[in-house]
């Protein structure tokens, strides 16, 4: 595999040329770009991937939701549905797509929106009826047809784009030059014990302006395993016989997290659509035992026929200088809100 990205090197320098021209263009304005009237928030990254969106949205809505009215608008990944949708009491994961209806589920107070099309999905949340005061854009870092007010943009600790290639060489989906644009950049799934020198170095290896802001999170896995009618602490279950399964980009933490010698781990594709053949087989390697998956995986899942499914909630938390973050976002906010 790892061959074949080099081979394909010519085809990366070319992407990455159409890319650059693009984002010239924009910031050009050229093309065309579409601010709004409040304060929209979009969260995105420059790879491909799984960097840590879903737990950073829904870091966003805690701080926010208390005092605001706040929208998430998505691309809704495989989602079955098409255009414009916002969620109701009929959504699930196959109308929204998988993390929004998390959201859906997990924050009702939030109106939770799908489309593909950025600039319309927010013209339209801004013709409803109870209308929102914030709008936060998940995974539209290069969704340059909306101009949002203020850019966030996460990197893996394991895997930071300034040790990255543009596609197919690499995993770059435009090139590192790009961070440019984001107000804040947050290092996303390091370990909680990451040292000062070690954020340093990092900061060193980013050459951030002078204006952006770094800060470091982990993730923070719950104390326990929850389904729609009970809960279970993780230690009562880590010694016990299990079967661990997981559709998401990079699951390897999520099993470490939780396994044993006994268990064992079933890894499909990231926002993977089980199949009926994809369930039995599940439910014949599980036999009796409990079934855990992620909070992600779980939306999807839920409704099937499987046994003792449990699922682990996640959270993104800051190593350090959360109030300094929190801080950023909400003087933003105050400052675009229509008087």
């Amino acid at each position: 595999m790892k061959l074949l990205r080099y081979i394909l090197f010519p085809f990366a320098v070319l992407y990455g040329f159409i890319t650059s021209i693009r984002n010239f263009l924009f910031d050009k304005g050229i093309l065309k770009s579409t601010s709004f009237d409040l304060p929209v928030i979009a969260v995105g990254n420059l790879s491909v991937g799984g960097t840590g969106k879903t737990p950073q949205i829904e870091y966003l809505i805690r701080l926010l939701s208390d005092q605001y009215k706040i929208a998430t608008l998505s691309r809704g990944y495989k989602r079955k549905s098409e255009g414009f949708v916002l969620a109701d009491e009929h959504a699930n994961a196959e109308i929204l797509g998988d993390e929004p209806f998390q959201f859906y589920q997990k924050f009702p107070n939030v109106m939770v929106a799908v489309d593909a099309n950025r600039t319309n999905g927010i013209q339209e949340l801004l013709s409803n009826n109870t209308k929102p005061e914030i709008i936060l854009l998940d995974d539209a870092y290069q969704h340059r047809k909306v101009k949002a007010g203020f850019y966030i943009l996460l990197t893996s600790y394991d895997d930071l784009y300034a040790d990255d290639f543009m596609l197919p060489t690499g995993n770059l989906r435009e090139s590192r030059s790009g961070a440019r644009r984001a107000n804040i950049v947050i290092v996303t799934k390091c370990p909680k014990d990451l040292s000062e020198e070690q954020q340093i170095q990092i900061n060193q290896k980013l050459k951030l302006e002078a204006s952006q802001e770094l800060y470091f999170t982990f993730i923070d896995y719950d104390d326990f395993v929850f389904n729609e009618k009970e809960k279970t602490a993780v230690t009562a279950i880590q010694n016990e016989s299990k079967t661990l399964l997981a559709g998401i980009a990079k699951p390897q933490p999520f099993f470490n997290y939780l396994k044993n010698e006994s268990d064992e781990c079933l890894t499909f594709p990231d926002h993977h659509h089980f199949s009926e053949s994809d369930l039995k087989e599940i439910q014949n390697k599980a036999e009796n035992k409990k079934i855990i998956t992620t909070e992600k995986d779980f939306v999807r899942l839920k409704d099937s026929n499987l046994s003792s499914l449990f699922y682990l909630p996640i959270k993104s938390t800051f190593i350090n200088n959360h109030q300094n973050f929190d801080k950023s976002i909400l003087e933003f906010v105050k400052k675009n809100l229509e008087p």
